[in-house]
């Protein structure tokens, strides 16, 4: 697993008035841009290559990106036109992932120090279309799953929606989504949706015919810097984050 896809596009309201300004990937922890971070996290994961998303300053991010030396490909999807979130963005860059067996996709504001190696030991043995990054949290929405781990669901705390993929499945735990995914191949060529949409939807769409799997990482450090108090957390986690993987598959 050499590629991988951050989700740098996003508009990043919760954290104004700094993205009035400034686009969420910039925004700085310890000095350090968020997409500085992310790179150097997954170059030390062995990912040799990186494609990521723009739209909201998008002119900001590529400057950003020109003015360092990368030790790993850096390549740009331009969503300026039109934001296509999480699912869009993803099969709008599908073509940098032609040939690969399987891939990572994050979310640049995303911390963790996640031991990747074991969770693509895991994708790679379960033989799933996707694996997913989950842990036991608080959320307004939680993705649901059976006894073995297999996604069967999902449900909105807040609204009371839920949508189950079988009728008779039992549904053994709820876990929120940590925003970090090992996807196969197979995965993109099956998304039937156009244009904007959730990779949520795509995976409740897959999940009904195809494995997709549950990696439980309760016990890793994890972050979403997404608001200002999290932003805070960040200064204190950042330090923290040095244990490194060496995938070398």
């Amino acid at each position: 697993m050499k590629k991988a896809m951050l989700f740098a596009a996003g508009l990043g309201t919760r954290l104004k008035p700094i993205t009035e300004n400034c686009p969420k990937a910039l925004v700085k922890v310890n000095g350090f841009a968020l997409l500085e971070i992310a790179i150097q996290q997954l170059q030390k994961n062995g990912i040799e290559s990186i494609i990521l998303n723009v739209h909201h300053f998008a002119d900001q991010v590529e400057a950003f990106l020109k003015s360092k030396k990368w030790d790993v490909e850096i390549h740009v999807s331009d969503e300026r036109d039109r934001v296509l979130e999480t699912g869009g963005g993803l099969k709008k860059a599908g073509h940098f992932f032609k040939g690969e067996s399987d891939f990572l996709v994050t979310n640049v504001d995303v911390l963790s120090n996640i031991d990747l190696k074991k969770m693509l030991k895991q994708h790679r043995e379960k033989k799933a279309i996707a694996t997913l990054a989950v842990r036991n949290r608080i959320s307004s929405r939680y993705l649901l799953f059976n006894e073995e781990d297999r996604l069967v669901g999902w449900k909105n705390e807040k609204t009371g929606a839920q949508k189950l993929l079988f009728n008779k499945e039992t549904i053994a735990k709820q876990q929120a989504f940590s925003g970090i995914q090992i996807i196969s191949s197979q995965f993109l060529e099956n998304i039937r949706q156009e244009g904007k949409f959730s990779i949520i939807e795509t995976y409740l769409d897959q999940g009904k015919n195809h494995l997709i799997q549950a990696y439980d990482h309760t016990d890793d450090l994890w972050l979403d810097v997404g608001t200002h108090p999290s932003l805070e957390k960040a200064t204190k986690l950042l330090p923290l984050l040095d244990k490194k993987y060496d995938l070398g598959l």
